[in-house]
């Protein structure tokens, strides 16, 4: 086997491992934990904390009144729950109208500072132990609060992230189609990442925290949820993952909108690296650094890269006559590349062909990720970033 052949079958060991192989290793480490390691019996006591839903808001004045319905109709004593809304910058009407709201704790700033800017400043009206952040256009499930401060009986817990979830629509293309069963694999990973250790994490549109445990986050952050999260699991906490705690949001109106946010996310993921970069330490962090660098980093930084020198290694070796096998691994990334371009093309016709979401959606997915990776070098991606519109 030559330097190439080695080279190229890394790198296709490392791609196969980022998107697929992690989970398998994660079910069967998981399979042997909890076969020598019986998860303890709830002792069935109600436990109900005092919590602060916290919404950090701009410019949602269209759901702000089904936001605040939403949380009004939770399943949870009303005196234990306090609302509190952020507008941080809203000159739509979003302030004025939150104000009608007798039950809402409204903090309002009439400059744009981004949204971990408002964070920072809302946490100073928390006094509840438990602090519960959703998005405005996200819907919450009747159960999410109880399904999530239950966890918070084990003072090992110090993060508490519920599940994203994209409403289905017949008439998604392969934007939003794409982009739901991404989600769908991710809650998939983020249950066996808890159940083996800790989940890598926080979904923005619904996770909580201890209070006792936050510090304000630099002002230029992009990925609050994922820096906010980490930085429990760095003091010694365990990251929860509750899928029976959702919310519910549309996907993207367009995979133009949807770009926008991947982009962000992204740039964000290089910029939570390089903030996190203590946590790549095995000897100090064991098993969440292993979760961390095999659900995250990878995905984020050379896995891209591999993909895209795996084609033209490839060429050179079946130039070379180097066997069959290198033939037909050639002729299927040059089939799975025409699979996702022409759902592209569909997309942009209006056209759904549902075997065409995935290919596409992850050709698009890796495309954000140099995008992000360049704008973050470049320091144009501002932390006022324009957010993505959702279909209605």
């Amino acid at each position: 086997m030559n330097t190439y052949e080695i080279i190229f079958w890394s790198l296709l060991f490392l791609v196969f491992y980022t998107y697929v192989g992690y989970g398998i290793v994660l079910i069967i480490l998981v399979k042997i934990k909890e076969f020598f390691i019986r998860k303890p019996i709830s002792d069935g006591v109600l436990y109900e904390p005092h919590v602060t839903m916290f919404v950090a808001a701009y410019n949602e004045k269209n759901y702000i009144d089904a936001k605040v319905q939403n949380m009004l109709e939770l399943d949870y004593p009303k005196d234990k729950m306090q609302l509190l809304f952020v507008t941080d910058g809203s000159n739509d009407g979003t302030p004025e109208l939150l104000q009608q709201y007798k039950e809402v704790s409204l903090m309002h700033k009439a400059e744009r500072a981004g949204k971990i800017d408002a964070i920072n400043r809302g946490m100073e009206l928390v006094k509840n132990p438990i602090v519960i952040y959703s998005d405005a256009n996200a819907m919450l499930n009747a159960k999410a609060v109880r399904e999530i401060v239950k966890h918070y009986k084990d003072p090992k817990i110090g993060c508490v992230s519920g599940e994203k979830r994209i409403y289905k629509k017949d008439k998604d293309g392969a934007s939003g189609a794409g982009e739901g069963i991404y989600w769908k694999y991710e809650s998939l990973l983020k249950q066996f990442d808890f159940r083996l250790y800790s989940a890598i994490g926080a979904a923005g549109e619904l996770f909580s925290i201890r209070k006792e445990l936050h510090q304000h986050v630099e002002k230029d952050t992009l990925l609050d949820d994922f820096i906010i999260s980490l930085r429990i699991a760095q003091k010694g906490y365990k990251i929860a993952y509750e899928p029976n705690a959702y919310a519910s949001e549309n996907a993207s109106t367009s995979i133009t909108e949807e770009m926008k946010r991947k982009i962000r996310i992204s740039a964000g993921g290089i910029q939570s690296i390089i903030r996190l970069m203590s946590l790549l330490n095995f000897f100090k962090y064991g098993v969440l650094t292993f979760q961390y660098i095999s659900h995250r980093v990878l995905r984020w930084t050379i896995t891209p890269l591999a993909l895209l020198i795996l084609l033209p290694i490839n060429f050179m070796l079946m130039r070379q006559d180097s066997g069959l096998v290198y033939e037909v691994l050639f002729c299927g990334q040059i089939l799975f590349y025409i699979l996702a371009l022409f759902g592209w093309y569909l997309e942009n016709k209006k056209i759904k062909v549902k075997i065409l979401f995935i290919p596409f959606y992850f050709l698009f997915m890796n495309l954000c990720v140099f995008i992000g990776f360049f704008r973050y070098i470049k320091g144009s991606q501002s932390v006022l970033w324009e957010k993505a519109k959702h279909a209605k």
